[in-house]
Formats: structure tokens, sequence, C-alpha cells
């Protein structure tokens, strides 16, 4: 369903597919379809998979993502979901978490959801993901340790701390992957913020239960209250740090990136005295604000911050792909009024057809960038 409401908004399916192919150790086929749930026209992503009874633990999935040639936002959503599901399966069952067996949760079409949906959470680039309370349903299920109480183990472990209900209907109504998934890169509960709508996604599952509309909506757009002088726009997070081991600086970027800073960097300075040093810099939204404070404060030796409100423009995006020497490239486009000003080649990818070609990484970006090249002079279809 997330990921039929991720289609619904305009995720290209090349982006879901293409991430999916990446880490699936077997062949993963996407079909989407428009279905209609009790008067709810919405999109269902059939997810068609090879018969398996692999059962992968938590090792596994760790080293078929770190293996995969995703962006490193994908891997990162990614990777944080399934640690989420081993640490609640492991509190569950009494082991730890490396040693967990997914089960149902290791198979192929689950690890599709999860990638898939990483990947489209990705490329929509949200500040921030207000989830509605979790509907959970009731009754009793049958999975892979016999009939359970809904919600199962899982998910009540997961929903520790969430707001949830049983909703309509004496069924199961969230899966352990879902909760992973919404507990993992959930921002905040609750009703719908102020927001100035721009899109409406709706997904669907496999059932049409005749007592409610079983879809999952995603509404895409900008926060009403978001304004350059107000409180509740992007900050800017400053500090001067004069006496941390550059070794450390490429772990607190990445840290603060994980903690949901749009963007992170350094820039040398020289300081009284003629000391070296940094100015390290965060964009972050209001509402990741606090989690980005507290990981620079907990990974640098600072003592302050400056804090600075800003304006910010973003174009829209779009992915497409390229042929390189046989190899897929994905190229990120920014588009201005539906028309694309800029495409810009996925670095990894262009080191990946380097490597696997023999070629100078140098010479197969240049290739890419011309391959590109016509993405720009075309009007791109409004996301």
């Amino acid at each position: 369903m997330l990921l039929g409401a991720l289609v619904s908004a305009g995720v290209p399916l090349e982006v879901v597919a293409g991430a999916v192919d990446a880490v699936a150790p077997e062949h993963v086929a996407l079909t989407p379809e428009t279905v209609s749930r009790n008067g709810f026209a919405a999109t269902r992503l059939h997810v068609d998979v090879a018969d398996s009874s692999t059962h992968r633990t938590w090792r596994d999935v760790a080293a078929l993502l770190a293996a995969a040639g995703l962006p490193d936002a994908v891997r990162l959503r990614a990777h944080a979901t399934f640690e989420r599901l081993a640490v609640a399966e492991a509190a569950v069952h009494g082991t730890s978490p490396e040693d967990v067996h997914f089960h149902e949760v290791g198979a192929l079409d689950a690890i599709a959801d999860v990638v898939g949906v990483c990947a489209g959470l990705a490329h929509l680039g949200l500040d921030a993901l207000v989830v509605s309370p979790v509907a959970v349903g009731s009754g009793r299920v049958h999975g892979a340790h016999g009939e359970m109480p809904v919600p199962p183990p899982a998910v009540a472990e997961l929903l520790r701390g969430v707001p949830s209900h049983a909703g309509p209907g004496e069924r199961e109504l969230c899966t352990p992957t879902g909760a992973a998934l919404l507990t993992a890169h959930a921002t905040s509960y609750g009703v719908q913020p102020a927001m100035t709508v721009r899109v409406v996604g709706v997904g669907a599952g496999g059932r049409d239960p005749a007592t409610h509309a079983n879809v999952l909506r995603l509404f895409v757009g900008e926060a009403a209250s978001e304004t350059p002088n107000g409180t509740d726009g992007p900050l800017l997070l400053e500090t001067n740090v004069d006496d941390l081991d550059p070794r450390l600086w490429p772990n607190v970027l990445a840290a603060l990136l994980t903690a949901g800073a749009s963007d992170a960097w350094l820039v040398p300075i020289l300081m009284k005295k003629g000391r070296p040093a940094h100015t390290l810099h965060a964009l972050v939204s209001a509402v990741h604000a606090d989690a980005v404070r507290t990981e620079i404060f907990r990974q640098t030796s600072t003592i302050g911050l400056r804090e600075i409100a800003i304006g910010k423009t973003a174009l829209d995006r779009d992915m497409r792909t390229v042929q390189v020497d046989g190899h897929e490239v994905h190229v990120k486009l920014a588009l201005h009024n539906g028309v694309v000003v800029n495409a810009q080649p996925e670095y990894d990818d262009v080191v990946r057809a380097a490597t696997s070609t023999g070629r100078p990484v140098k010479e197969v970006l240049a290739d890419a960038v011309a391959a590109s090249r016509p993405l720009v002079t075309r009007t791109a279809p409004d996301l």
C-alpha cells in the first residue's frame, strides 16, 4: 500500500524498480494497476517474485544492502528499517538482533517493499513525514510461528510509543514490515498538519473489504506556516570547531544526515591566534532541528551553535536513466515550471560502470553527461 501510494504520488516506477533490482538477489517484477476500493481509485503495485523458502537473517539482509548499488540516502533508510525489524523480532523472541530470522520479512517481496518505499521517500525529499494513528486491526492471524493475536507481537513491539487503534473489521491491518517503515521514517504522529497539499497519492493492497475503503493516502505539500522569517522554516545551524580530530569529520557529517539534516558540509577557516579550524554547517527543517542539534553536540567538541532562519526554493525532481557501455546510469533531473533545467548523472552508477568496463571514471562520467544532455532540451511532464 505504501508502494502504491508513492507511485500514485508521482514517484517514477523506474526509481522504485531500480532500487529493488540493486538489492534483490533474484528477479522481482513490479507492475502497477489502477484499482477501486469502496469507491476510491487507487494504485496497487504488484510485487511478483519466484517461489523461495529462503529465511534470511539480519546479517544476510545487511550484507545485501551493503553490496547493493544504492544511493546513500536509500541505503540508510532501508538499513534503519530492517534494523528496527530485527530489534523488534529479537525482543519478541528473546534473541540477538543479528541472529533474527526474518521469515516473511526476509523474503524477496518484503525486501522489495522496504527498499522500494525507501527509494520513493528519498526521491520525494520530504523534510517531514507526519503519520496518523496507525490502524492495527483485531482478531487472529496465521504466521510463521502459528496462530497469533492481532496485532502480532512484532507489530505491537514496533508501535511502542506510537498512536494506534484497532480500526475497522476483524483482520490484520498493519504488518511488521509496514510498522517498521512507518516508525523508521515518521518525524511525528497525529492529524494532518496545516499544509498546502500539492499531490495526493492513494495506494491499495490486495484486500477489498465491503466495510471500508482499504487504502493508504499520502499527502505531499508544504507546511502552511513555513516562512523565511518565521521559526517553522528551514534553519542553518553553524559552529566553529578547532579541536576535533579531522578523521572524525566524515562520521560527523553522516550522523547529521541520518538525523534529518537535508545537507551538511565543512568550510576550512583560520581562527584567532592563527589556529586552523572548520565551520560546520547543517541545513535542517524545524521538525528535525532538535535531533540534528543533539548529534552536533554528541559528535563534536563544540559548546554552542549559531541558528539562522532562511528561505529555501527547491526545484522539482525526477529520475531518468541513460545507457553507458551497456550499463544503466540514473540521472537526476531538476525542473523549473515543468522544464528540465539540469541533469546530473548519479556518481555511484558511473563508478560501477567504470569498474565493470575497466575504463577511467572521468571518461565514463563524460559519456554519461553527454547521454544526459538531450534530457535538458525538452519539456518534462509535470511531477
